[in-house]
């Protein structure tokens, strides 16, 4: 109880203070960003504040509110205004304004529009917004308001601004909707318009027509050029694969033609094989006679032996060089051949492909048959040399007397084969000097010299051995000859001349 009576004296101090701050709370505000919150009273200047907090004294102050966001103002004219140009036109448009947010103009704005919401605040600007624009309609013709409403639209906010500033109010934009008058004049500017218009469009789809027409001529000419590049190229292709395939069968003849020069030179091969073996037996019969006759030439072996080797080893280097100097001209003349061939192969290629590979297989064949031909000879000449090598080694054993005995077992057919041509003559006829004896004369010795090479090359005087055989010296220098049937033979003042249609075989010196 004392407690109670000692603190009574604060009581009164706490009962303020909850006051002050039931007070306090009571009169705290805070505005939004779109309005403006005015406190008024106590005789002082009014407090403004926007979307900031502050204290109002209740019952001493007041809270006035004054909207200050964005407002839509619909323009319209009630009735047909005239234009300069005497034309009733209705118009249609949109302001969008608002209060200015400086404390002038919010001072100014709340003389007329404070505590009011948006709509009845643009209730209240139509009226004056409408009256400044039927001013600015006035001054304006109707293709002028028609034609170019930036410029009406200014006009009207520039009109407009000097009376809305009064009010507080900020015109932020105005635009005109529309545009109509009581005769359909604006309907005729159109018609006029669109009639332009349809020329215009009609020249512009002329052009596109042709700019479309010029296209496609350019595009039907790349097309044609894409087509003639395209059959250019197949041909291309298609030659290239006329000219591979003519390649691969010149390849495939060039092989058939080498398998078939293979096979000639087989054959040839083949041939000189038995002709060797043929010689071969041949010499080894020989040397089988030389083997029995050996004791009887014993004497004259070393002498023999070594002239006989050297003329051999001469005849077969001559025989060797020939058949070598044979082979070298059958060569070039095969090259020249295939050379001059394949000019003309070459030079007949771009006609006709199957006519080059027919003239280079030709001259592939004459060369390979001419180098067959060309080995076969040298191959023979050499067998033929080493025959005679090996005749001359046989005979190296045989003696003089034998010699003289293979010469004289010879000489008919030397005969034979020197007197042969004349018999396949009908008729000689000797013209100056010329007689038979002549004749006779002239084939005992042909007869005589081709013994004489033949005794020469085997070191044999064949007139001592035949003295020795025969006891005396041979008359002359001519040698028994074996006489053949002998054409018959006229002098030159008895023969007849023959006639244009007859070809004897005759003799004429």
């Amino acid at each position: 109880m004392s407690f109670i009576l000692e603190n009574a004296k604060f009581v009164p101090f706490a009962i303020i203070a909850i006051l002050v701050i039931l007070l306090l709370a009571c009169g705290y505000v805070k505005a939004p960003p779109d309005q403006a919150y005015i406190i008024s009273g106590l005789g002082r200047k009014s407090r403004i504040l926007i979307g900031q907090a502050g204290i109002r004294i209740p019952f001493l102050e007041r809270l006035d509110k004054l909207y200050l966001g964005q407002m839509t103002v619909d323009i319209k004219t009630e009735q047909s205004v005239p234009t300069n140009d005497f034309i009733n036109v209705d118009v249609d448009a949109v302001a969008k304004v608002r209060i200015n947010s400086s404390a002038e103009n919010i001072m100014l704005a709340a003389k007329n529009f404070l505590n009011k919401k948006p709509s009845a605040i643009t209730q209240d600007l139509q009226d004056s917004l409408q009256g400044n624009m039927r001013e600015i309609i006035g001054t304006l013709s109707l293709k002028q308001i028609n034609t170019d409403r930036d410029s009406f639209s200014d006009q009207v906010m520039e009109k407009a601004s000097h009376d809305m500033s009064k009010l507080g109010i900020e015109i932020l934009s105005c635009n005109i909707q529309n545009v109509t008058d009581e005769n359909g004049l604006i309907k005729d500017l159109g018609a006029d318009n669109t009639s332009l218009i349809k020329k215009n469009a009609s020249i512009a789809k002329a052009q596109a027509d042709r700019d479309i027409a010029i296209a496609q001529a350019e595009a039907d000419r790349e097309a044609n050029e894409a087509r003639v590049a395209a059959d250019s190229a197949i041909a291309i292709q298609q030659n290239n694969l006329a000219i591979k395939k003519a390649e691969l069968q010149i390849a495939a003849d060039t092989k058939k033609a080498e398998a078939d020069a293979a096979y000639s030179i087989q054959q040839e091969n083949q041939r000189k094989t038995v002709e060797t073996a043929r010689v071969n037996a041949d010499i080894a019969t020989a040397e089988r006679d030389a083997e029995l006759k050996r004791n009887q030439v014993e004497v004259k072996k070393q002498t023999l032996d070594a002239e006989v080797r050297a003329q051999a080893d001469a005849d077969r280097y001559a025989t060797e060089q020939i058949a070598e100097a044979s082979l070298f001209r059958r060569q070039k003349e095969a090259e020249a051949s295939l050379y001059e061939r394949q000019q003309e192969a070459e030079a007949q290629k771009s006609v006709a492909a199957a006519a080059m590979y027919a003239k280079t297989q030709e001259a592939e064949g004459i060369r390979a048959i001419g180098a067959a031909e060309a080995d076969a000879i040298r191959n023979k000449a050499l067998a033929e040399a080493e025959g005679i090598l090996k005749k001359a080694e046989a005979m190296q054993k045989y003696g003089e007397a034998a010699v003289v005995e293979m010469i004289m077992q010879a000489l008919p057919e030397i005969a034979k084969n020197v007197a042969e041509p004349l018999s396949k003559v009908d008729r000689i006829t000797m013209f100056g000097e010329g007689n038979n004896t002549k004749l006779l004369e002239d084939i005992v010795k042909g007869t005589t010299q081709v013994t004489e090479g033949m005794l020469n090359g085997v070191g044999v005087d064949l007139k001592s051995v035949l003295a020795g055989f025969f006891g005396g010296k041979l008359a002359g220098d001519g040698v028994p000859v074996l006489p053949s049937p002998a054409p018959h033979i006229v002098a030159a003042d008895d023969a007849k001349p023959a006639s244009p249609k007859e070809k004897p075989d005759s003799i004429e010196e």
